[in-house]
């Protein structure tokens, strides 16, 4: 363990130190988060601004109040707690002692465990901090009652991780949104006080925060210092940015739990789930860097390149038959398609969404023959097959909620409000986990199923269990770790198996479901003017081959608008490339373009699928959007130029790149997608060639000409080296 002096410890990995105090009585402190200030001796450590301790004693007058890694109110902490909770209104208070450290270094990371003690309380606190080899912070705790069986058990209110940041942050930054508006940035000043972020929903939200940041004036894309937590967790959460009237400035985040959700007898544990914390000196893209770095680290992130998808909601919706989805599958192939997804309406009386939901048998009425003859046709033209599913929902106008009504989520004697025709099916009654699983685990290994799209389509509204064992108890966090216990048993019994975590379009998109799954789907718009917005946002958190990004028909189903292919095809190129539409209706010279697209996706898809995600702020033109992807190398790139809307000037401002390498020479190639529109009105005496050959020093300080767009067209830049 690096740095490590008389009760002062370092983690240090890529740029990043995270020092502690070590020493005690109390828990653990972190006095410095940020940039790595290399070996430091002991007396260098105390001289860190907020290593300044004093211990309490009787006469003094200002007490120190040290922001532990599990702040108390029992030590005069005046902002928020790390533990509430309390043995039958007793014990409110925890006070931990620190007992025991441990460190350890590994391929994972710089880690360090600690353990702190209340003997009034009969608490146990076990923490376990990581400094991953990408820079980023990973905590969580586990909290014990260690009291006698005799004594009352000890109800958990809130357990929390709080995490110190500079006190010359002065902005906070996350997201915000709604259904098919997803992840769209929000900023203000942070000022004495809390900015507070709740998710109630019982999943994570359209409108999640992702990430909660707090940084310099201005954070941008390229510039600024910026320190971001996530949480790990697809159930209910909590974020908070806070700054008390000392200067104190912290993070926070975790799980929001149910009043006698967590209820501890004696021996009995609690674990939070991971929070996630990063810094970066190069704004948000240099945070970007570093959790994208991580996730392609895990074992579970796809290594295959991610193939072409087509899904067929869009294209037939409830309108399934044998006839028309092997014609949708016949074209799809022969545009280079490599994975084909049918959408809902496939089993019992599923011909809408007001019935049939949780009956996953295959609807013998639409499906006469089973699925068996549509997957293997799939297969014969050279494309694997992936279903929908909504595991977690019911309607219950369906054969499964007729039979077994204790199945569904709410507190007995009444029913939670419908939303979508649709109740929550709970996952925690042992019945129904058995039920799901057997099922879904039956059509996946009948038809051979590559890809399951996971879908989600409703808020969790009275999270209680109806019946089983712990009927008339608080059933979120259980009703979660279900839902990750089945995803990880279907992809044990079925290895080689892709879930997409699906949640009415990106209400589900959080690191806790990205331990068991493959990809996110964004958001239900598939509008690339929307897109643009929605993806900056997700890719703060998610690198391009986790975000589905699919090419959807002219006019969009959710707003309306018409938008030509070139556009489409441009910006559903960064992400998890598929095709949304129906392509029966398309003509020849469409399926031509496509076709086309769909090669060039092939050709670059490993380098957006491996690179480092750059975005360029262009605040002189804010109707344009600059954003791409350079390989690890520094010796390829591609990028694309957006105008999203009408400028106030003639022309455009430069194309000014970034992350490049300003010492290679690199071919920069102009490429309009497939299927683009004339422009009407040159707005140039000249357009920029298609090719040139320039060094990265010009590229990123003086940038190129713009070619002429009107609204709501796009350009593809291509960048290799120029040997």
């Amino acid at each position: 363990m690096t740095g490590a002096a008389e009760g002062w410890l370092a983690l240090r990995r890529a740029g990043v130190m995270v020092a502690l105090d070590v020493g005690g009585p109390h828990l653990p402190r972190i006095v410095h988060w940020g940039a790595d200030l290399g070996e430091l001796t002991a007396a260098e450590f105390a001289a860190l601004p907020a290593a300044a301790y004093e211990t309490p004693r009787h006469e003094t007058h200002n007490a120190d109040v040290p922001l532990t890694l599990s702040p108390s109110r029992a030590q005069g902490w005046a902002g928020w707690p790390g533990v509430t909770g309390h043995r039958a209104g007793t014990a409110t208070q925890p006070l931990f002692v620190l007992t025991d450290t441990s460190t350890d270094s590994t391929d994972a990371g710089e880690a360090f465990s600690y353990r702190g003690t209340d003997a009034a309380a009969q608490l146990q606190l076990d923490g376990e901090l990581w400094l991953t080899p990408d820079g980023v912070l990973r905590h969580r705790q586990t909290l014990t009652s260690v009291a006698p069986d005799t004594d009352q058990p000890y109800v958990v209110d809130d357990l929390i991780t709080l995490l110190p940041v500079s006190e010359h942050v002065v902005e906070v930054l996350d997201h915000a949104g709604r259904w098919c508006n997803e992840a769209q940035a929000q900023r203000g000043p942070l000022g004495q006080g809390t900015w507070l972020r709740e998710q109630r929903r019982g999943r994570t939200g359209a409108d999640s925060p992702l990430l909660l940041t707090v940084g310099s004036p201005g954070i941008g894309y390229r510039c600024g210092e910026v320190w971001g937590v996530h949480l790990g967790w697809s159930g209910d959460q909590r974020y908070l940015a806070q700054r008390l009237n000392t200067g104190a400035t912290l993070l926070g985040a975790g799980e929001i739990l149910g009043a006698g959700e967590i209820i501890l007898a004696a021996g009995e544990s609690v674990t939070t789930p991971w929070v996630y914390g990063v810094w970066s000196d190069r704004g948000l893209d240099g945070a970007a860097a570093r959790l994208h770095t991580m996730l392609r680290r895990r074992p579970n992130h796809p290594r295959q390149p991610r193939p072409v998808v087509l899904n067929s909601w869009e294209a037939v919706y409830f309108d399934h038959s044998y006839g028309r989805l092997a014609k949708l599958a016949d074209i799809a192939a022969e545009i280079g398609v490599e994975r084909f997804v049918i959408d809902d309406g496939w089993f019992g009386s599923r011909r809408d969404d007001r019935s049939g939901l949780g009956d996953w048998d295959v609807s013998s009425g639409v499906w006469p023959e089973g699925l068996g003859p549509i997957a293997a046709y799939v297969r014969s033209v050279g494309m694997d097959f992936g279903l929908w599913f909504e595991p977690e929902m019911v309607n219950l106008d369906s054969d499964v909620a007729r039979a077994h009504p204790d199945w569904v989520l709410g507190t007995p004697g009444r029913m939670p409000p419908p939303s979508r025709s649709q109740q929550v099916l709970d996952l925690g009654h042992p019945e129904a986990f058995a039920y799901l699983l057997d099922r879904i685990s039956a059509l996946v290994a009948e038809y051979d199923i590559a890809f399951l799209k996971w879908d989600h389509n409703r808020d969790t509204a009275d999270p209680v269990h109806r019946g089983g064992p712990r009927t008339g108890r608080p059933a979120l966090h259980e009703q979660i770790l279900a839902v990750y216990r089945m995803m990880d048993e279907l992809k044990s019994r079925h290895p080689g198996l892709e879930i997409e975590s699906c949640a009415s379009g990106g209400a589900r998109i959080d690191y806790g479901v990205l331990e068991h799954t493959d990809r996110v789907w964004a958001s239900d718009c598939s509008d690339p003017i929307e897109r643009v917005g929605i993806i900056a946002g997700i890719s703060t958190l998610v690198p391009y081959e986790l975000i589905g990004a699919h090419v959807a028909s002219p006019r969009s189903h959710t707003t309306g608008r018409v938008h030509d292919l070139d556009l489409r095809l441009a910006v559903s190129l960064f992400g998890h490339s598929g095709i949304e539409w129906d392509l029966t209706e398309t003509t020849a010279d469409e399926r031509a373009q496509l076709a086309r697209w769909v090669a060039f996706v092939k050709s670059v898809r490993g380098l957006l699928h491996s690179g480092e995600l750059v975005r360029v702020d262009r605040p002189a033109e804010p109707g344009t959007a600059l954003f791409g992807v350079v390989a690890p190398d520094r010796r390829a790139a591609v990028f694309a130029f957006v105008r999203v809307h009408t400028s106030a000037r003639y022309g455009a401002a430069p194309v000014v790149f970034a992350g490049l390498d300003p010492g290679v020479r690199y071919r920069v190639e102009c490429k309009h997608m497939p299927g683009d529109r004339p422009v009407a009105h040159v707005q140039s005496v000249t357009e920029p060639p298609a090719v040139v050959v320039v060094p990265g020093s010009l590229l990123m300080r003086a940038g190129l000409q713009t070619p002429s767009l009107s609204p709501e067209q796009a350009v593809i830049y291509q960048l290799s080296e120029q040997p």
